[in-house]
């Protein structure tokens, strides 16, 4: 059952056989912080609903959750109340007006997922990848990094969009996200995204660097997801505390993330 306030009460089911699979669990990963990931996974959210889909963000960066501080909101409760056992998972949902979409959040600095033991942490991915019978969508914020909670968080069948700026580091570390993942399940839907990159040719050129390395050593073939272009406007979204989306709607990044939406509802991305 539901918290009387949930956003989820009487909500009906919107694509009953996903029930249970985590088909529609998008996962937005790296290997590395500082590639916008946060970002990306409010703005997709955002255009999202945009385009009439009921969204629900989940913020799943163990240990650095700031989603409520980029949007300048404060929940009541928080992935801290799901660990504490104060609250079920599907009670700490609340809607995000202005975005549309709805959000569990989690507590920079708590490290909630990151004190569950492994047992614990699936039930928590579990009955999120439930929440799923209630939402087009969810899209997960994952931390940064390999770890046993990114892992267990990466393990829906849903599409992984695994996020690279082009910075040496960063297509490192989203190669070891991608073989790991790979190695973990078999036939991972793992996609790449560039971000943050001057043009689109540059875009390119970052993807075809990284597919080369997967196609080379893994044996593998990761579709591009889309490509984000660099724009000022981001950090002025981040230092007003505003989705992009609300803040900047026409701006070059905005335009990107809202044909990155468009390619997942057709089923392209």
């Amino acid at each position: 059952m539901t918290d009387k306030h949930s956003p989820l009460t009487d909500r009906p089911a919107a694509h009953p056989a996903t029930t249970g699979t985590g088909k529609n669990l998008i996962t937005i990963a790296s290997g590395k912080g500082g590639v916008g990931k946060t970002v990306l996974a409010i703005s997709l959210s955002h255009a999202l609903a945009n385009a009439g889909k009921k969204v629900l963000l989940f913020d799943g960066d163990v240990g650095l959750a700031n989603v409520d501080i980029q949007l300048g909101i404060m929940p009541k409760y928080d992935l801290a109340s799901v660990v504490s056992g104060e609250r079920k998972l599907s009670e700490v949902a609340f809607p995000f007006e202005a975005g549309g979409f709805d959000i569990i959040a989690g507590r920079s600095g708590s490290g909630s997922l990151g004190t569950l033991d492994n047992a614990h942490l699936k039930a928590v991915h579990q009955e999120l990848i439930q929440l799923g019978s209630f939402y087009d969508y969810i899209i997960l914020d994952l931390g940064a990094g390999i770890d046993g909670a990114v892992r267990t968080l990466a393990s829906a069948i849903g599409p992984k969009l695994v996020v690279t700026n082009g910075e040496p580091t960063s297509l490192t570390d989203a190669y070891a996200f991608i073989k790991v993942t790979n190695q973990q399940q078999e036939n991972a839907d793992t996609r790449i995204l560039v971000n943050m990159v001057k043009s689109k040719n540059d875009g390119q050129k970052i993807y075809d660097k990284l597919l080369a390395a997967c196609q080379n050593f893994l044996k593998l073939e990761p579709p591009l997801a889309g490509i984000i272009q660099q724009d000022d406007r981001v950090a002025g979204a981040i230092r007003s505390q505003s989705a992009l989306l609300s803040r900047y709607p026409t701006s070059l990044a905005a335009a990107d993330i809202e044909k990155l939406a468009a390619n997942i509802i057709r089923g392209s991305a």
